[in-house]
């Protein structure tokens, strides 16, 4: 496993790191089986781990929580994220923070996520929405200071909302955020237009999610393809939006190099950019880790792979 710079923090964290979503909230979950997949990822050098007190109300905190416990002398990462206070994703510019993050709420999550987690300090704590209407407003900034200066966190993050990559820039200028979570991946290129710069220039750590664009980049997709009831992917992928992804993901294929999976590509592409210092593919099985950790073996794509990737961006509108 290569690690990477995290941004300003100085941290050293494994590329490849651990998205924790699937394991707390989604259907066919086992939590046996998440820790064992959890344990496998320490075991292959992973030290980054993602989780959120909505991803089961808690649930997913607590099992990295049992993983921080069975590995006392492994310096691991535990970043998580406070729930709007509405409960309403994403954020939007007419929602005023305190619907959204008065500082109460603020530290009522972060006090409750570490005790979840079992530490009395979190690495990393991030707005789980995001609106730059707020990022002026002097009480969120004085709420995570405060949570710095008390040693409740170490650094403070925001999660950009989906198809909106500049939509956090404003609140990147105010020095308070040490951190942003945003979608990237062989689809949604957006973020290399002008938030990766300013990461760049502000030493802003970068989190990649949904490398898989909620797995129409695993090539595993079809027209049929259904989920139980209740599944975030069933909203996800309503309407037009499955037939849409298959494809997209099917012209993908065409331009798939010999002998590599598309899971294997999509890592590898994201990997491929110096402003990433992290991805957080979601995996909740053992053969899962083993694959996505594997591509942290520093052999670059080839630079023709990666000049045909481009013609794949696939910019959508927020919904």
């Amino acid at each position: 496993m290569h690690n990477r710079t995290f941004g300003r923090t100085g941290w050293k964290v494994s590329e490849v790191g651990y998205g924790m979503w699937g394991m707390g909230s989604w259907s066919g979950s086992d939590d046996d089986e998440s820790i064992a997949s959890l344990e496998r990822a320490v075991d292959l050098g992973c030290n980054f781990f993602d989780t959120a007190w909505a991803y089961g109300q808690g649930h997913s905190e607590r099992l990295l929580g049992r993983l921080l416990k069975s590995r006392p002398h492994t310096r691991l990462y535990s970043a998580s994220k406070i729930p709007p206070k509405n409960l309403k994703w994403p954020a939007t510019a007419a929602m005023p923070l305190d619907d959204c993050y008065p500082p109460d709420h603020i530290r009522k999550f972060t006090e409750e996520s570490a005790a979840h987690v079992g530490v009395s300090t979190l690495d990393l704590i991030q707005f789980h929405t995001w609106s730059d209407t707020w990022a002026d407003d002097p009480r969120w900034h004085r709420a995570v200071e405060s949570l710095k200066a008390e040693k409740l966190v170490n650094a403070v993050g925001i999660s950009i909302n989906r198809w909106e990559a500049s939509n956090g820039i404003r609140a990147l200028r105010t020095g308070l955020i040490d951190a942003v979570q945003v979608v990237y991946n062989v689809f949604d290129q957006a973020p290399e237009d002008e938030l990766f710069p300013v990461c760049r220039e502000l030493g802003v750590a970068v989190i990649a999610r949904v490398p898989f664009d909620e797995g129409t980049l695993t090539g595993t997709l079809t027209l049929d393809t259904k989920w139980p009831e209740g599944d975030f992917r069933n909203a996800y992928f309503a309407g037009d939006r499955l037939r849409a992804s298959v494809e997209h993901a099917e012209a993908l294929r065409r331009d798939l190099p010999p002998r590599m999976t598309m899971p294997e590509l999509a890592l590898r592409w994201i990997l491929a950019h110096p402003d990433v210092s992290t991805i957080i593919p979601g995996m909740r099985k053992r053969a899962n880790v083993e694959a996505n950790l594997g591509v942290s073996d520093g052999r670059p794509l080839d630079a023709a792979v990666m000049q045909r990737m481009r013609a794949h961006r696939w910019d959508r509108r927020p919904a």
